[in-house]
């Protein structure tokens, strides 16, 4: 019988080329890629130099993955408010944030109302209760106040 032939194990991936194996999939902010280094079992110190080198090579950019991250989640029906919070998470600060947001090219009050219109349909929300509804699905979503009245034409305080 033929044996089949013994392969040579595959050396262990240094921590730059863990890394790089998650940057190909997607954008990481750097906090995230150090924790998910971490998790595989990265020391800690090598995993920030790993980080570290991959953001001065350009491999590694939280302006950029924020800027992706305000995209995706715009797209995916999300406002302002909720994508601000998810981009804290990842360790980005204020004035990060605040660039990202601006990259935003469409109106969010525009996108409150595509959200309306695809969940109730062209003549959005009929009834108060719809309306109610409607409300409660962009403030969850991240939509600020003046948003969801122009979208849902629905004021609590009317």
């Amino acid at each position: 019988m033929n044996q089949p032939p013994t392969r040579k194990p595959r050396p262990q991936p240094t921590p730059v080329q863990r890394a790089l194996g998650l940057l190909v999939r997607r954008e990481h902010s750097r906090r995230e890629l150090t924790r998910k280094l971490a998790a595989r079992g990265v020391d800690a110190e090598d995993a920030a130099a790993a980080v570290e080198r991959l953001a001065g090579e350009g491999w590694q950019d939280d302006a950029r993955f924020a800027r992706s991250l305000v995209r995706s989640r715009a797209a995916s029906g999300y406002g302002p408010l909720y994508i601000r919070a998810e981009l804290a998470t990842h360790g980005l600060a204020d004035d990060a944030i605040a660039a990202a947001l601006d990259t935003f090219e469409g109106d969010w009050t525009d996108a409150a109302r595509d959200l309306v219109r695809r969940r109730y349909g062209e003549t959005g929300p009929v009834d108060m209760a719809q309306r109610r509804k409607a409300a409660d699905l962009l403030a969850r979503r991240g939509f600020s106040g003046d948003s969801i009245r122009a979208a849902t034409r629905f004021d609590p305080y009317d």
